[in-house]
């Protein structure tokens, strides 16, 4: 009698992949996609390469990929979380070592700079009206905007909340009333974030030159100012900047910074430079005048010198900022990739309050006043189109840097493995994009890596 076929009743992938398994390049092909690490989404390359003498020019080795087709898989290296949880594990990385780089020295950054003045301060966004929100004292929980129970906003709706909101409440960043809330405004605040953080850096300067009785065009002769800073989306959708400030002397880290240089003088700029900046918004002929700035909640606190016993040390500060370089506003509720067409917003999986910045977004991108700011372009973002994580060009190595010296090391490994370790190589390739993403028995494969906690190969 005929043996039942078991393959028939498993899920396509795994039928796919018994296949896949009883093939002669089974390993190979395995190898390519543990390489990866678990990346959810990589990108298909097609061409060749040679590994040729540096002197002569005798080709040594010649590859051309032999699985999927042809084709080279390479990880996606995007940062966000929420696209690939492996690609942004690297970049978080990348992002704390470029950090504390900048604090403790390291990755040819002198180790005399953490001594040099340094503090982290936090820059928020404005209130366009209130929202829900979790107030904390004494380690108990408060109620969350305590009025009168007879107070109304113009449109009838409570102007307060005694609800003791919990982490996870889905209330929480949305406005107690949304016709009251200023969608615009902070439409167009986030949308001019940027510009208000490079604002605020040149103020910065012109504050500290000022407090030193030097002239502004002159106070890159007495010290440098470095920073190192991120964006993070808040629950009501707006980003505020966490950022390493650091003072060095005129030539950069590896200059001792000048005596007047210190800590508390620092801070005190800061916090006066904040209050400063502001930024004419486009459009007032549409939606009215608007003056822009940051919000009045600021905190700058010192970092501590060493990383032993102190409550804000180098390390924590940089695991903070590289945490959050890897959130993008789907963070706050949005969604991960660009709207096409107005008919999308009716089927977004989002939340009333973020549909309404996005439709926001959508309606003053449409209008001739805001086409430089291109809205509908950043509407999936929330209106936010600058970088969320950027750095002086002095503060420490570069993530460029860091990604050679990764490619470096695995050429190494590379070269030893066709034992070419003491000869003088290149490589040379022609690449050209193929495609993104896996085959259903890939999938699985690349799956168990991420569940198994694999990183990438490097």
């Amino acid at each position: 009698m005929t043996q039942p076929d078991d393959s028939k009743a498993l899920p396509p992938g795994v039928a796919a992949l018994l296949a896949r398994a009883a093939d002669p390049g089974f390993e190979s092909w395995h190898r390519g996609i543990v390489r990866l690490g678990g990346c959810t989404n990589p990108v298909h390359l097609v061409g060749s390469a040679i590994v040729a003498d540096a002197v002569t020019g005798e080709v040594l080795r010649s590859y051309v990929p032999e699985d999927d087709g042809g084709r080279l898989l390479v990880a996606c290296g995007n940062r966000r979380a929420a696209v690939c949880p492996t690609c942004s594990r690297v970049y978080r990385a990348d992002t704390y070592h470029l950090v504390r780089a900048g604090l403790v020295g390291g990755k040819e950054v002198p180790a005399q700079v953490g001594g040099h003045p340094r503090v982290f301060a936090t820059l928020t966004a404005p209130g366009f009206g209130p929202v829900h929100t979790r107030r904390e004292k004494d380690g108990q929980v408060r109620a969350c905007r305590p009025r009168k129970a007879s107070d109304c906003c113009a449109h009838g709706a409570p102007a307060g909340c005694h609800v003791r909101h919990g982490e996870d409440d889905p209330r929480l960043g949305e406005p107690l009333c949304p016709r009251c809330y200023d969608y615009a405004g902070a439409v167009l605040w986030q949308a001019h974030a940027g510009q208000l953080w490079h604002r605020f850096v040149m103020e910065l300067r012109r504050e500290l030159a000022r407090r030193i009785g030097v002239p502004r065009e002159e106070f890159g002769e007495a010290a440098r100012l470095s920073y190192a800073k991120v964006a993070e989306y808040q629950r009501r959708g707006l980003v505020h900047f966490h950022a390493v400030v650091r003072l060095d002397g005129p030539e950069g880290p590896g200059a001792p910074p000048p005596g007047w240089a210190t800590t508390d003088l620092l801070a005190r700029a800061v916090r006066c430079a904040v209050g400063l900046v502001w930024l004419p918004a486009l459009g007032a002929d549409v939606v009215g005048r608007r003056v822009l700035r940051f919000g009045t909640q600021i905190d700058v606190r010192p970092i501590s010198s060493s990383d032993t016993g102190e409550r804000l040390t180098s390390a924590a500060v940089a695991g903070y900022i590289a945490k959050y370089a890897t959130k993008g506003a789907e963070s706050a509720g949005a969604v991960d990739r660009r709207i096409r067409h107005a008919r999308d917003l009716a089927t977004l999986p989002v939340r009333d309050h973020t549909l309404r910045m996005i439709g926001t977004c959508w309606w003053l991108g449409g209008l001739v006043p805001f086409e430089p700011l291109r809205l509908r372009q950043w509407a999936h973002m929330l209106g936010y189109r600058g970088h969320f994580s950027t750095k002086s060009r002095r503060y420490s190595t570069t993530l460029t840097a860091l990604r050679q010296a990764r490619a470096e090391h695995r050429a190494e490994q590379q070269r030893a493995a066709l034992g070419l370790a003491d000869r003088p190589v290149i490589t040379v390739g022609q690449w050209r994009y193929a495609g993104r993403g896996y085959g259903p028995e890939a999938a699985l494969v690349a799956a168990s890596v991420r569940e198994g906690g694999g990183g990438h190969g490097a």
